[in-house]
């Protein structure tokens, strides 16, 4: 009897939450195809480099960034190399504080996101103007700590520990195991943790991290290698990318650790930032092969000044892949997939009569050299014409996962449920939208369709009685 009476009592709900909508439900998907447009999206692209030497003197900061940013509008990001070299021998100044200080508050009113380099040297000539004795180092970072954080939200990456040739981890006395890992985690204590860290090499990043095999877990349960990128100012410039990479000698017979290096970087970069310059014509950086490279490293930003012969090399390549990129210039080609580049593969709404939800899959690919390393804010806005108002909800999937470079076919689906009984009987477009929550603003896909108030309109909901 009693296991009659439950059975009974389940169908009764089955059948009420069936029959929570007697009307019906016209649902139509929109198709989406991909498109070579430009996507001036945060976090990625080419960037120009600017200079700013630290001293006593008084500057009007303002007006100085206003007029060096003044013709540099295509670009989102920014490298910013600070030179300390005139407090090598002991604290930052109050004034060269104060400096510090207001130059990143007007930093901080470009449209632009800062990859910034500390530095006592610009002319390779680092034995000249580096601190004497670590201690001045770590003071230095110790007194930016709280400019560092005040521009939280406007630092993409800070490359380097304040060491080496143009503060590129080289020709410095501070090179051991030890001195690189004091840096490191003086770094990490006084930056927030959102920002990236970048030293110059992979073998530099094993050392400092002690892993030698990347794998989530690692990255997870290492106090700070999760945060510590790379960067490459010898990017393609040789098979070594000018001592980037080592060699080892087996046998009298010298062997590049050129495709081990790649490999590695294929995989730390599908969860950490890799960015840089090229540099000196060859063949590593001709166009194929600087295509392939660029996507096994999953390279997010680089120089768009330097190296110009190679810039230029790419510039006079025609592509010749089929679909939409087909008859682009190569440089412009790069352009377009560095970093990550999101398109809309395939939208599906369907009807769950049980628990009475509209399902909603959109179905994502990354066709970029690199993941979108912040995990954006994902919805569905649900507009109604005839009241102007809109409904909105949260879509499940991480996008990060979507590594980009060779892995550009893989796809993932984004998902919501929408319960019927919320909605009014009425027809909705449905549109759907990405946010970068670091800057607030909208992220714009690789599709031929424009976005719109609301995001991309992915199809219509229309519900309406018998």
């Amino acid at each position: 009897m009693l296991l009659f009476v439950v059975m009974m009592a389940i169908l009764f709900l089955s059948i009420v939450v069936v029959q929570n909508y007697r009307g019906n439900i016209r649902m139509k998907s929109n198709l989406f195809t991909e498109s070579s447009r430009e996507l001036k999206n945060p976090g990625r692209g080419f960037y120009q480099l600017y200079r700013f030497m630290i001293t006593d003197e008084e500057v009007n900061y303002w007006k100085m960034v206003q007029g060096l940013y003044e013709a540099d509008k295509d670009t989102r990001l920014t490298l910013v190399e600070i030179n300390l070299q005139n407090y090598r021998d002991g604290e930052i100044s109050r004034q060269g504080m104060d400096n510090v200080e207001a130059l990143f508050r007007a930093l901080s009113d470009l449209d632009k996101q800062l990859i910034v380099r500390f530095m006592y040297d610009w002319d390779g000539e680092n034995s000249k103007y580096e601190p004497e004795t670590i201690e001045i180092i770590l003071r230095h970072m110790e007194q930016l700590k709280k400019v560092l954080h005040e521009a939280e939200e406007h630092i993409f990456v800070l490359q380097g520990l304040f060491i080496g040739n143009w503060g590129e981890m080289n020709g410095t006395k501070y090179l051991s195991d030890a001195r690189l890992l004091e840096l490191t985690e003086m770094l990490d204590h006084v930056t927030p943790d959102r920002i990236y860290l970048g030293v110059r090499t992979p073998e530099q990043w094993r050392r400092i991290t002690g892993i030698q095999k990347i794998s989530q877990n690692a990255l997870e349960e290492h106090a700070f290698a999760g945060r510590i990128s790379l960067y490459n100012d010898g990017m393609l410039g040789s098979e070594s990318d000018f001592g980037t990479y080592g060699v080892q000698k087996i046998e009298g017979e010298v062997i590049s650790e050129r495709t081990k290096e790649l490999q590695f970087q294929e995989e730390l970069c599908k969860r950490v930032p890799n960015g840089g310059e090229v540099i000196q014509d060859n063949r590593y950086n001709d166009f194929d092969n600087a295509v392939k490279d660029l996507a096994t490293m999953h390279v997010t930003y680089l120089n768009e000044g330097h190296d110009q012969t190679v810039l230029d090399k790419w510039k006079k390549v025609k592509v010749t892949e089929e679909g939409c990129y087909q008859g682009m210039d190569g440089y412009t080609y790069i352009e377009r997939h560095l970093g990550y580049r999101l398109l809309i593969q395939e939208v599906t709404f369907q009807h769950n009569t049980f628990s009475d939800f509209i399902e909603i899959g959109v179905t994502m690919r990354n066709v970029g050299f690199a993941p979108i390393y912040a995990r954006p804010e994902v919805g569905i806005a649900l507009y109604d014409g005839e009241q102007d108002t809109y409904l909105l909800y949260e879509m499940e999937g991480d996008l990060c996962k979507l590594a980009g470079g060779s892995a550009s076919e893989e796809h993932l689906t984004l998902t919501a449920d929408i319960p019927v009984d919320r909605l009014l009987r009425t027809k909705y477009k449905v549109y759907f939208f990405l946010t970068d929550l670091v800057t607030g603003q909208p992220i714009l896909l690789a599709n031929e369709q424009e976005a719109g108030e609301y995001g991309y309109c992915i199809g219509s909901l229309e519900l309406y009685d018998h």
